[in-house]
C-alpha cells in the first residue's frame, strides 16, 4: 500500500501547494511593497521551497527549436516517427539545404532507469549540428494500461532491433549508461543472424557492461541483496486512477529517493544556496529551477524489466560471462564483426566505474582493431560523460568523427585505438 499512501499524500497536499503558490505570487508581486524587503523575499522564498519540494514534476520537453549548422541557424522540428506501447521514437528533423548532403544517422538509446529521455537534451543538442538524430522516448510504465502486456529485457532488445530496421542501412547507435547492455545484445543478435541492417557503429557511454570491474556503491548494493529482496521491497502496483492501474512497477519516487541519497549533502547545499539567493535577490535561481525540474522528473519502470536487469547485469553478470539469453538463445558478442565499437568512460564516474564500459572491447573479440576505440574523459563523473562543457568540447567531436569514419559508405582513415585524456594510448 506504500504507493497508494504516496498518491494519497500527494493529493492531500494539493490545496496547500495551490495556496502556497498564490501567496508566493502575492509576496513576489512588484506592486506589493513587501516584495523588495528581506521579509517579503523570505516569505516568497519559503513558499516556493514548500511548493517545489511537495509537487510531482511532470515530463519535461526537449525544447530544441533550432540548431547551428556551419554559420547558419536552422529550425528543428520534433516528431514521433515510430511508436510502441512502451516507447516512442523521436526525430529531430532539421531544415537543412539539400546541397549539404546526408549527415550520419544516429539513434540515441536513452536510459530506461528512472529519468526521462530529456535528461539527454544536452547530448542531442551537441550532436544535432553534425548528425540526423533520433532518440528513444521511453513511456512512464504507470501510464501504460495492463491490456498492453508486459515489457522485459527481451522486449527492450527487440525494440532496439525494430528501430534499427525502421531507420535502415548505415544507422549508428549510441547507448547512454543502462542501455549499453541491451544495445550490445541487439547488435550481437543482428550480427549472428547476418542482418544487413545491423548498426554501422555502436557507441557505449558509461555503461555497466561488466560491473565486477571497479564496483561502485550501486553495484555493491545489488550484490548485497537477493533478487527476492528487490522484489519484496521496491516492486509495487500502480494505484488507481492511473492508466496503468495494478501494473507492477519500480516506482519513480523510490528511484528518486535513491538518486538523492547518493549525494544528499550536495542536494541540501544546493537548496540552501537557492533559498539564500532568492532572499538576497542575487545569483541565478533559474539555473537551479531548470536543473531540478529535470532531475526530479522521474518515471516508473515495469517490474519485469527492472528485476531482469538487476539479475542479469548486476547480480549474475551474464553478458561478460557469455551467459546472457535473448528469446531462449545465448547472446554471443563474438558474433559482432561488422559493427565499429567506441566506448566512452568518465574518470570520476561513481555509477559505472572505470573499466566497466571498456569491458565491451574485451568481449567483442572479433571486431577488427581498426574498427574499435576507447576514450577516457578526465575530470568528469557519470553525468559529464554525456552532458556538460567537457562533453561538448571533448567527447561529442570524437563521437562524430568516429561515426563518420565508420559510415559504411565512407572511406575509413586510420584512427588511434585507445585514447586517455586526449592522448593516444
Amino acid at each position: 500500500m506504500f504507493y497508494q499512501l504516496y498518491e494519497l499524500n500527494h493529493a492531500a497536499m494539493a490545496p496547500f501547494r495551490a495556496a502556497a503558490d498564490i501567496m508566493r505570487f502575492a509576496y513576489a508581486n512588484p506592486m506589493n511593497p513587501f516584495s523588495n524587503t528581506p521579509f517579503g523575499r523570505t516569505i516568497a522564498a519559503s513558499l516556493e521551497m514548500f511548493e517545489r519540494t511537495t509537487r510531482r514534476y511532470g515530463k519535461p520537453g526537449f525544447g530544441l527549436k533550432q540548431t547551428t549548422i556551419g554559420d547558419k541557424t536552422v529550425s528543428v522540428r520534433e516528431e514521433v516517427v515510430w511508436s510502441r506501447p512502451f516507447c516512442n521514437l523521436l526525430h529531430f528533423a532539421r531544415s537543412v539545404p539539400a546541397a549539404r548532403g546526408n549527415d550520419p544517422r544516429i539513434l540515441i538509446v536513452a536510459p530506461m532507469s528512472g529519468h526521462y529521455a530529456t535528461l539527454l537534451r544536452g547530448t542531442v543538442e551537441a550532436l544535432l549540428p553534425s548528425a540526423d538524430i533520433y532518440i528513444t522516448d521511453w513511456i512512464d510504465a504507470r501510464m501504460v494500461p495492463m491490456t498492453e502486456g508486459t515489457f522485459d529485457f527481451d522486449d527492450y532488445v527487440d525494440y532496439v532491433i525494430e528501430m534499427l530496421h525502421f531507420l535502415g542501412h548505415d544507422t549508428h547507435v549510441i547507448a547512454v549508461c543502462q542501455p549499453s547492455v541491451p544495445v550490445l545484445a541487439a547488435a550481437a543478435v543482428m550480427e549472428e543472424a547476418k542482418d544487413p541492417l545491423s548498426p554501422a557503429s555502436m557507441t557505449l557511454m558509461g555503461g555497466p557492461i561488466d560491473t565486477r570491474i571497479n564496483p561502485t556503491a550501486v553495484n555493491k548494493l545489488a550484490q548485497e541483496r537477493s533478487l527476492q529482496w528487490f522484489s519484496d521491497n521496491v516492486i509495487m502496483n500502480v494505484p488507481w486512477p492511473q492508466p496503468g492501474f495494478m501494473r507492477p512497477v519500480y516506482p519513480g519516487f523510490l528511484q528518486l529517493s535513491g538518486f538523492m541519497s547518493m549525494n544528499l549533502d550536495r542536494h541540501l547545499v544546493a537548496h540552501k544556496e537557492f533559498f539564500m539567493h532568492l532572499v538576497k535577490n542575487d545569483g541565478e535561481p533559474e539555473r537551479h529551477r531548470d536543473f531540478y525540474d529535470e532531475y526530479l522528473a522521474v518515471m516508473d519502470l515495469t517490474a519485469e524489466f527492472y528485476l531482469q536487469t538487476v539479475e542479469e547485469v548486476f547480480i549474475k553478470h551474464s553478458l561478460p560471462k557469455g551467459e546472457l539469453m535473448h528469446r531462449g538463445k545465448r547472446v554471443d558478442p563474438a558474433a559482432i564483426r561488422n559493427v565499429a565499437l567506441l566506448t566512452v568512460e568518465g574518470e570520476n564516474d561513481d555509477i559505472s566505474g572505470v573499466g566497466q564500459t571498456m569491458a565491451a572491447q574485451t568481449i567483442c573479440v572479433n571486431i577488427p582493431e581498426d574498427m574499435r576505440m576507447h576514450y577516457l574523459q578526465p575530470d568528469v563523473g557519470h553525468y559529464g560523460v554525456f552532458n556538460g562543457s567537457r562533453f561538448r568540447r571533448e567527447i561529442a567531436p570524437r563521437i562524430i568523427d568516429f561515426v563518420r569514419q565508420h559510415s559504411r559508405s565512407a572511406v575509413k582513415p586510420p584512427i588511434p585505438r585507445v585514447i586517455k585524456g586526449g592522448r593516444p594510448g
